[in-house]
């Protein structure tokens, strides 16, 4: 008797691994699917930035409208009052408002993505990464629209276009790729959770005064440096604010965000591999 437990024993173990390969297969064939129907979410996210802004004149140039009030009012004020130089702090404000408005608006949309998008979910079988690819090409085309705002300071305060400067695309990439790994992760948990949607929202606005947007790491006393170290948003702006700037990339940076990718991927293979199959009925 105990013989034949021990090989049930074994073999209960080795379907669960078998189950346990299957669906990490599934979950990696769910991403594969979603780039293949890229035309999908494509459609998808032009026409949310169509839906927006129907009936106006400007469309989507408003974005840049508001953008480029934001860094120009942001960029006086607080210049004048951290009595800081212009010609350093307006493009470094600029690229840090810019990169900020990408990543929090993405992971706050995140969130609820799975959520808002329940009609498609239950009506057509459409692989769950297309949803959260959606919503990155909608915040990325916003993005380029508000990079307009950033161009007339690059003649009014010489920033330099060099060799740094083709870093923008790759940064702008490696940004995505994190948006998605940890978009699925928040999408997941926003589901399951509804909960979560309105803490991360809170938990984005008060990062929002943490992270070195609005002021310089110089301000702070040398034993408070840490937290700008440890901060990992701050390393994601420093990946595109950089070369925005025509600046090379800190070394500090690279392994930080090297480091996040490589976490991101693993919890992301764990968590969609095991809770993939079981969104639908959280819906």
């Amino acid at each position: 008797m105990r013989v034949i437990y021990t090989v049930q024993k074994v073999i209960v173990r080795g379907e669960s691994r078998l189950i346990s390969a299957s669906h990490f297969a599934k979950a990696y064939q769910d991403v594969i699917n979603a780039f293949k129907q890229w035309r999908i979410w494509v459609l998808l996210g032009w026409q949310d930035i169509q839906l927006r802004y129907r009936r106006s004149m400007l469309g989507p140039f408003w974005l840049t409208l508001s953008m480029a009030i934001t860094i120009y009012s942001m960029g006086f004020l607080y210049g004048h009052l951290f009595k800081m130089d212009l010609q350093s702090y307006f493009p470094y404000l600029a690229t840090g408002i810019l990169t900020w408005n990408l990543i929090s608006t993405s992971l706050i949309e995140a969130t609820d993505s799975f959520v808002n998008s329940e009609a498609y979910i239950k009506q057509i079988k459409l692989p769950y990464s297309c949803f959260i690819l959606r919503m990155i090409f909608r915040n990325t085309v916003i993005f380029l629209h508000n990079v307009l705002a950033f161009i007339p300071l690059i003649f009014i305060f010489h920033i330099p276009i060099n060799g740094y400067s083709l870093l923008i695309l790759p940064a702008l990439l490696l940004i995505c790729f994190n948006i998605a790994v940890y978009g699925n992760v928040l999408a997941i948990i926003g589901t399951r959770y509804r909960d979560i949607a309105p803490i991360i929202n809170s938990l984005i606005q008060v990062t929002f005064f943490l992270t070195p947007i609005m002021w310089m790491p110089s301000l702070l006393p040398d034993r408070y440096h840490f937290a700008v170290h440890w901060n990992p948003f701050a390393h994601f702006l420093n990946l595109l604010r950089q070369p925005l700037l025509g600046q090379p990339l800190s070394s500090d940076t690279l392994y930080m965000v090297a480091i996040i990718t490589v976490l991101g991927v693993i919890l992301f293979s764990l968590l969609f591999a095991k809770a993939r199959s079981r969104i639908i009925y959280w819906l």
